[in-house]
């Protein structure tokens, strides 16, 4: 069986192609920068035991969450995973409101009672966090029915790991939504592993996304996901067919997580030199070298850099004095009526 896993892919596209513009180029690079510079320092504070229990981190997936993220507009939805810090940051959450809900703040997103794995801000579209493999695909495909029902014109976009893949949601979520052509993108960050195991040992097709398209009647659509220009252009014509009515995509995003599967993993299974291999092709860095391949100076891509490093520190220091949330929400937001109590 022929795998991806000695290899990172090269870049996407040849030669320099300017659809996409300076001021979104500076974005995509604040975007990504954000999510490193929070998710590094994210782990960070877990090591000072200012984060509790567990998280998963898109340290070197960067590129997938900034480039969907660039080409959404306001009032998209997006469903995450539980490695969903970064899709959240994407779409304008603040970076104190992230920090907070690790660190179980009262300034955090959800006053600190959702945690690491079930960030959600409806007002800015982050739909939900799911910490369920594959629970959300059926889930987007019921908010792009809405759409497709009332006329509205949003799109709904359904991130999942490659293991999800092997998951009998995803299959009937693609078929439910190609059959009835709903406003919906899936996208598949393959980063190669599910939890310890290679994708590749446990899936009968190279990619486990892309080769399973063409059974919903749908593209294959297989690309480098560590380049943010990649990844916006790809988004941005998925976005375009769904809101004309032409129906789903289901887009695979090739990267690779920097750390192990969550902070109790220490990620010993990859083979010597891996890592290495693919931190040439870290998303942070391409960015920054295509900056300055469109004469983007020096001082801007720094500044962008120094002021981000200034948000997260001013950040950090705003939750650590946040107090803990109060016990009297303790009860509240269980039901959809507010309340506790069971009701039979």
């Amino acid at each position: 069986m022929s795998t991806v896993r000695d290899r990172a892919p090269q870049p996407a596209g040849s030669g320099l192609n300017d659809d996409i513009g300076e001021e979104k180029r500076l974005e995509l690079y604040r975007t990504q920068v954000t999510i490193r510079e929070a998710e590094q320092r994210a782990y960070d504070l877990f090591l000072q035991n200012l984060v509790k229990g567990t998280s998963h981190l898109s340290l070197g997936q960067e590129a997938v969450a900034a480039g969907f993220g660039g080409a959404m507009r306001k009032g998209d939805l997006s469903f995450c995973t539980y490695r969903g810090h970064a899709h959240t940051l994407a779409r304008g959450v603040s970076v104190e409101k992230v920090l907070g809900e690790l660190m179980q703040r009262d300034n955090g997103l959800m006053r600190g009672k959702g945690g690491s794995m079930h960030l959600t801000s409806a007002d800015h579209g982050v739909m939900g966090s799911y910490a369920i493999i594959g629970a959300h695909l059926p889930i987007a495909c019921g908010a792009a029915w809405r759409a497709q029902y009332k006329g509205d014109k949003d799109v709904s976009t359904c991130f999942f790991g490659d293991g999800t893949t092997n998951i009998g949601a995803f299959h009937e979520a693609l078929n439910f939504a190609a059959v009835w052509k709903l406003p919906v993108v899936f996208c598949c960050e393959n980063n190669l592993y599910m939890e310890y195991t290679p994708i590749s040992d446990v899936t009968a097709v190279p990619s486990p996304a892309g080769d399973r398209a063409g059974s919903y009647g749908l593209e294959k659509i297989v690309i480098d996901g560590n380049d943010a220009d990649a990844v916006f252009r790809t988004a941005r014509a998925a976005y375009e067919k769904a809101r004309a009515g032409q129906g789903p995509s289901l887009i695979e995003c090739l990267t690779y997580r920097h750390s192990g599967h969550s902070r109790a993993d220490p990620a010993k299974y990859r083979p010597e030199g891996e890592l290495d291999r693919w931190k040439q092709r870290d998303p942070i860095k391409i960015y920054r070298e295509r900056l300055q391949q469109f004469g983007v100076s020096e001082k801007v891509i720094s500044d962008i850099e120094a002021d981000v490093r200034r948000e997260v520190d001013e950040a950090t220091e705003k939750c650590k004095a946040a107090p803990m949330p109060p016990l009297d929400i303790l009860t509240t937001d269980v039901y959809a009526d507010g309340g506790w109590a069971w009701r039979n």
